[in-house]
């Protein structure tokens, strides 16, 4: 396979990016059986104004397009932050291209992605990963990820929570 090249992103290409970002989060919430649509698209804006004041501007964050040559295969955002054990990154998010999934990209892109924290003295990467996104749960466990946190609901029947009840609480 050919080397990826992490290049950080250029304002046109942050702002493709979030054009679909919030609605590809909404989608998984909403997947996810937590909220409706309409309260999951609500959520999504007020996390990325919460987590992005300044668009990709803001402190800490780190966007970067994945190249194989010429071809752009993914992206991967980082926020790097100092924690007592040294410096922590956090994935929020990690795209493969469609017509690139599934040959290797991805991992070499996570692999990429952790040189160059390691380049920043980062001692451990976090991420969260939907339960029902099993290639990348796989992906990420063959990548040395450990399970840090589960979170787990039993259907009583009622009401569908994705149907426009209550959202379940979330923790920190």
């Amino acid at each position: 396979m050919a080397e990826i090249r992490l290049e950080a992103m250029t304002e046109v290409q942050y702002a493709q990016y979030r054009e679909s970002a919030e609605e590809g989060y909404a989608k998984q919430v909403t997947e996810s059986g937590d909220m409706s649509w309409e309260d999951a698209v609500e959520k999504a804006s007020r996390d990325y104004a919460r987590i992005l004041p300044h668009g990709m501007q803001t402190d800490d964050q780190h966007f970067f397009q994945a190249y194989v040559g010429d071809d752009a295969v993914g992206m991967i955002w980082y926020s790097i932050t100092p924690g007592a054990g040294g410096a922590k990154a956090w994935i929020y998010d990690f795209e493969v291209g469609e017509r690139f999934q599934r040959r290797g990209y991805g991992r070499a892109i996570m692999r990429a992605g952790e040189e160059f924290c390691r380049s920043r003295g980062v001692a451990s990467i976090g991420l969260n990963v939907f339960g029902g996104n099993g290639g990348a749960r796989a992906l990420y466990e063959q990548e040395g990820y450990e399970t840090t946190a589960i979170q787990m609901r039993k259907h009583l029947g009622g009401p569908d929570p994705a149907a426009g009840a209550a959202p379940a609480e979330e923790s920190l």
